[in-house]
């Protein structure tokens, strides 16, 4: 695990290529179809060579919430445990970690006519003013959200509406891998400026990969602009160039920034973990992952 732009996926390729593993990801970003270039998705031929589950799961308009991510993952586990396989969960969603790792609580379904209920009140006064009514409703879990991530805020606001009470008073279940040992290995670099500077060149590199044309193709095949996969970073702020709210270059300074956050806040959540054993910058820069082999060796054995 790791913040963004760290190379989570060439060190989980590195060991699929030295040990028997099944890599399971624990990414939202990449469940979409057709959302490859805004996401760093990994192209065709390194899907084919390194299999990933959990990678091209969902069509844009569809949803996949953390409860559907947690039952996919365990049955994931099983198999590969049944085949006598290492399962390698690489990735910075740590929603999904926690759910993984904790177990979810015991919440209610989605409700449709509420869903489109809360999405039509976020188009008259946003979603930081949802935020605003959900720190009036639930305020720990409105400390934990950033005002401006929709999907979560969302959630947040049909738990509460629907149970009539805080998220955190809902009854947590078991973790379903409670027998399992968990490894948790989480790379990052020493120096802030040297994440900052594969942030801003990976951003450059989905603009030249051909992002903004990607966003009108998937507007074009009819994907609304108020879903859940347009929201991300990346997608967000390509729609306010498009749009005209923005320039280009504001766009681009935009994305910079919020992945910028989003590592902060990945970093933070990282530091707060008890057991995770840190791999700090060998080996990252030159995709060099001999001795990070040999640390997951150690539990291998």
């Amino acid at each position: 695990m790791g913040p963004t732009a760290t190379g989570k996926t060439d060190a989980a390729a590195a060991l699929f290529d030295r040990f028997p593993v099944s890599i399971i990801s624990v990414d939202s970003s990449l469940v979409y179809r057709g959302m490859n270039i805004g996401t760093a998705k990994p192209d065709d031929e390194f899907l084919a060579r390194y299999p990933h589950h959990l990678v091209n799961v969902r069509e844009p308009m569809q949803t996949y919430s953390v409860a559907e991510f947690h039952d996919d993952a365990i049955e994931l586990i099983r198999q590969a445990h049944a085949q006598g396989r290492v399962p390698v969960l690489v990735g910075g969603t740590f929603f999904y970690f926690n759910a993984l790792e904790q177990g979810l609580d015991k919440l209610p379904a989605a409700q449709d006519d509420l869903r489109k209920s809360i999405s039509a009140q976020a188009g008259e006064i946003g979603w930081p003013g949802l935020h605003e009514r959900l720190a009036k409703l639930d305020p720990e879990s409105a400390l934990r959200i950033q005002p401006n991530d929709a999907q979560r805020v969302q959630r947040a606001l049909e738990i509460v509406m629907t149970t009539g009470m805080p998220i955190d008073r809902t009854k947590r279940r078991s973790s379903e891998l409670a027998d399992c040992q968990i490894i948790k290995i989480g790379l990052g670099f020493s120096d802030r400026l040297e994440l900052h500077k594969r942030i801003e060149l990976r951003y450059q590199l989905m603009l030249d990969a051909g992002l903004v044309a990607e966003v009108e193709g998937l507007l074009a095949a009819g994907v609304q602009p108020d879903t859940t996969a347009m929201r991300m970073i990346g997608y967000r702020q390509t729609l306010e160039y498009l749009n005209g709210d923005i320039s280009f270059k504001a766009a681009q300074l935009k994305g910079v920034a919020a992945t910028r956050q989003l590592a902060k806040r990945q970093l933070t959540w990282m530091r707060n973990q008890s057991n995770l054993i840190w791999w700090v910058d060998t080996g990252l820069k030159d995709k060099n992952f001999i001795q990070f082999g040999n640390l997951c060796e150690q539990y291998l054995r």
